[in-house]
């Protein structure tokens, strides 16, 4: 294990750019940054906090969660789902999709960084590849990390608020059912997610400084600590997929510590596929 890069608030929504390397979010501080294997750091987006979830566009440029799910590239940003506060959308987390483009987002019904804001559900949403928005299951108690079974028949999403990996069943136009549990945890909240090849799933575990490695029974397979107890996302990179990248924040720790942690893996992960959704200019 090698730590890379170091310094930040909190880091989340870590995705793989063939061609720019790994991309990765400040959500506390704001922004967007390239994290070379040197540890040298770019800065990519300025400024936007509360980024939990990014995905690559197909036209360039990325998709945000946030305050809204948004386009971002070197134009005006370009809003895809706006929140809606005084109906309890307050923003977004974790964003993914499926082989087609269509964006997978999960939003908050409440601040969740707030100590004094009172839990509320959020919901599950899809955004095809039109541009409209469908909502997919309401009540999911803190949305956090998602990601497809390699024949995208599956979608695995973690829901912090109950401490438990669900997953359902995907119909050919994006639409899902029949919600049951895949693992809980019994120490910290399941976070970031991402599957791999041989289909276990490799999950962040905040508050647990662990990355746990699941078959795809369910049965936990492997456990991987880190110095820093807030691990919060990760994902596969590199050019063969068998880089696991995990990105952490400093809660818990004195200053901003979060960082960027590198290991190989023996089996690649799985590719996620850039978004399709149309973009209205």
């Amino acid at each position: 294990m090698q730590q890379i890069a170091s310094g930040f608030d909190l880091l989340e929504g870590p995705v793989w750019d063939p061609e720019l390397g790994l991309l990765v979010a400040d959500a506390g501080k704001g922004g967007v940054y390239r994290i070379g294997d040197d540890g040298a750091i770019d800065t990519i987006v300025e400024h936007r906090r509360g980024i939990g979830g990014m995905v690559l566009h197909a036209d360039g440029g990325l998709v945000v969660s946030g305050r809204n799910i948004a386009f971002k590239d070197d134009g005006p940003t370009r809003v895809l789902f706006d929140n809606d506060p005084p109906n309890g959308r307050i923003g977004f987390n974790d964003i993914t999709t499926d082989a087609a483009g269509r964006i997978y987002a999960g939003s908050l019904g409440f601040y969740p960084t707030r100590p004094d804001d009172t839990p509320m559900p959020g919901a599950l949403y899809m955004i095809d590849l039109d541009g409209s928005v469908h909502m997919l299951f309401d009540g999911v108690q803190l949305t956090n990390g998602m990601a497809f079974s390699a024949d995208g028949r599956r979608l695995f999403h973690a829901d912090s608020g109950d401490q438990t990996v669900h997953v359902y069943d995907v119909q050919p136009d994006g639409q899902i059912d029949n919600r049951r549990a895949f693992v809980s945890v019994d120490t910290g909240l399941p976070d970031g997610l991402a599957l791999a090849a041989d289909g276990s799933l490799w999950l962040a575990v905040a508050h647990a400084d662990v990355v746990l490695v699941f078959e795809s029974d369910g049965r936990l397979r492997r456990r991987i600590e880190f110095p820093l107890p807030m691990v919060t996302s990760l994902c596969f990179g590199g050019s063969d997929l068998r880089s696991l990248y995990v990105v952490t924040g400093s809660e818990g720790m004195s200053g901003e510590v979060g960082s960027v942690f590198r290991l190989e893996t023996e089996v690649p992960g799985l590719p996620v596929a850039p978004a399709r959704v149309q973009l209205h200019r």
